[in-house]
Parts: structure tokens; sequence; C-alpha cells
């Protein structure tokens, strides 16, 4: 894009799904109704996982940050499409895209790094089961988590301050209903030639890697499983990590989806569609996934519909769960 104006412009319009008035209440609700499942439904596994001291395992202690990073990705980018949505404005200022991108770039890198963590806690569970304690202390559990998120804020950061120095001109349109770091670069109107050597390169080394180590670890899983001589504990082998990977296939075939989709379209506002499964389907089902397919979270969900029962039977009488 040839620089037609040197001066730095101070606001962008998110353009979001359509311009038709009468699909704008549909979009908010549909939106809405989806945002706030996400939040709730993630919450709901916090509160569970922190509460039953049965949960209190390397395996939920993932779980329970990937949740609180599922519930900042989405309030991240929903929130300010929403609010443009009731107040009929597309403005987002210079500053808020900044910030709005470097936080998405920040949580989705980190759901990518936990996904890892956690396929690599299902290795040693079921490749390692009885040194799983010794390895996965709680010591290491914090340390695997505190990389996740400074490998994730300092890639965050040098994609952010590399958007910097790129100049923009004054009226910029993003075919997006949010501040995409990849839609960003190509709006710019200066040489973008270095943000795209990093952008393939951080997307290489980061999300190549950390896939080619959940694909390591579950070809070992499977090989260990496929040593267990009985049916039954191969199927109780299997049902250990099957929440895990219906997440892992979930998030990484929403993400390819998209990308080949517009790759293959060259349509911005196709890809903004498609971006919606895996920036807010994935971290709505994710809680749907792990308490449908997960024994654990399911019985601590009753208890702790037992205990507000319990607590609560002047008001409700005697509550049960199902």
């Amino acid at each position: 894009m040839e620089p037609g104006n040197n001066t730095q412009c101070s606001k962008f319009f998110l353009l979001g799904f359509s311009d038709d008035p009468e699909l704008q209440p549909l979009i908010f609700g549909l939106f809405l109704s989806m945002y706030l499942i996400a939040v709730f439904g993630n919450l709901l596994i916090i509160l569970v996982t922190i509460s039953d001291f049965h949960l209190h395992t390397p395996m939920y202690f993932f779980l329970s940050n990937l949740s609180f990073v599922d519930i900042c990705l989405t309030s991240t980018t929903i929130p300010k499409m929403l609010k443009n949505i009731w107040t009929l404005s597309k403005v987002i200022t210079y500053e808020g895209c900044i910030i709005q991108m470097q936080f998405f770039t920040l949580f989705i890198g980190l759901d990518v790094f936990l996904l890892t963590v956690m396929a690599y806690d299902r290795f040693v569970a079921i490749c390692h089961p009885l040194h799983y304690t010794v390895i996965m202390h709680p010591r290491l559990c914090g340390l695997l988590v505190l990389v996740s998120w400074i490998m994730s804020a300092m890639n965050s950061l040098l994609q952010s301050l590399m958007v910097l120095r790129l100049t923009f001109c004054r009226e910029v349109e993003i075919p997006h209903f949010f501040c995409e770091l990849n839609q960003m670069v190509q709006l710019a109107c200066s040489d973008t030639f270095l943000n795209d050597l990093v952008m393939y390169l951080a997307s290489v080394l980061l999300a190549g890697g950390l896939l080619a180590g959940i694909i390591y670890s579950y070809s070992k899983i499977v090989s260990s499983i496929r040593r267990i001589s009985s049916t039954q504990g191969k199927f109780k082998a299997f049902s250990t990590c099957a929440s895990h990977l219906s997440v892992v296939l979930l998030f990484y075939c929403t993400s390819l989806g998209v990308y080949l989709s517009s790759a293959a379209t060259h349509n911005s506002h196709s890809s903004a569609t498609a971006s919606v499964m895996y920036t807010v389907v994935t971290p709505m089902l994710n809680p749907f996934v792990y308490s449908l397919r997960n024994k654990d979270i399911k019985r601590a969900l009753k208890r702790v519909c037992g205990i507000v029962g319990i607590k609560r039977p002047t008001v409700l009488g005697q509550m049960k769960c199902p």
C-alpha cells in the first residue's frame, strides 16, 4: 500500500460483519449470548476446580488456567464489538486498537502454550504413571504456567512494537470485528516486510513448535495405550485424555479452517466470520467438553450443587442435582 499521507491516523473503523441495520440486533443478541455462556461456563470450571479438593491436581490446575485465559480472550474482543453495535459506532482509537491487538495476541498465544502443557501432563500421566506425582510436582506446574505467560507476553510485546513502527493513512477501515495483527499489518501504508518476517517466524517457531510437541505427546500416548492388554484398561487410559484431545482438535481445526478459508477466498469479511470459531466458539464450548466428557468434573459439579442446596433450604427447599 503506497503512503498517500504520512500523518499517523488517530482512529480506525471496525467494519464488523454486516452494514445491514436489520441484522445488527441479531448479531448483538447472538454474540452477547455466546459471550455470557463463555464467561459463566469458564467461571464455573474455575470455581469447581478451586472448591473441590479432589480436583487439586496438575491436570485441573492447568484447566483452570485455560478457563481464565479463555475468559480474557473473549473479553478482549467481544465487549468492544457489542459496544460499537449498541452505540451505532465503528470507531476504535489508535491506542485502543494497539492495546486490543496486544492482549489478543497474548491470550491466543497462552491458549496454545497451555494446550501444549496439558498434552505433556497427559503424556506423563499415561506413559509414566508411577512417576507422575514426582515429575508433575507443584513447583514444575507453576513454572510451566509462568514460562507460558512469559513467552506469550514477549511475543505479544514484540508484535505490538513492530506494528508501532508502521505508518497508517488517515482513514483506515479494518474488515474485522477486532484489531487483528495480520489485518493491521496489511492495512499499513509503510513497508511491512520486516513485520511479515517476524510474524511468520513467530508462527513457525511458536505455533509450529508447540503443535509438534502436542503431536509427539499424543503419539507416545497412543503407543502406550496400544500396549495395554485389556480393553477396559485401554478405555480408562484414553478417557483421561479424551477431553483435552477434543479441545485441541477443536482449537486447531477451527484455526486451520480460518486460515485456509481466508487463503482460498481472499475475502476479509469471510475471514472475520471464520475467526469467530476460535475466538468465541471454542472458548464457549471448552467448559461443555470438559463437563460432559469428564467424570471428575461431573462429580464436582454435583457436589457444588449439593452444597448450594444445603445452604439455601429455606429459599429453595431440598435441592437436588441431576
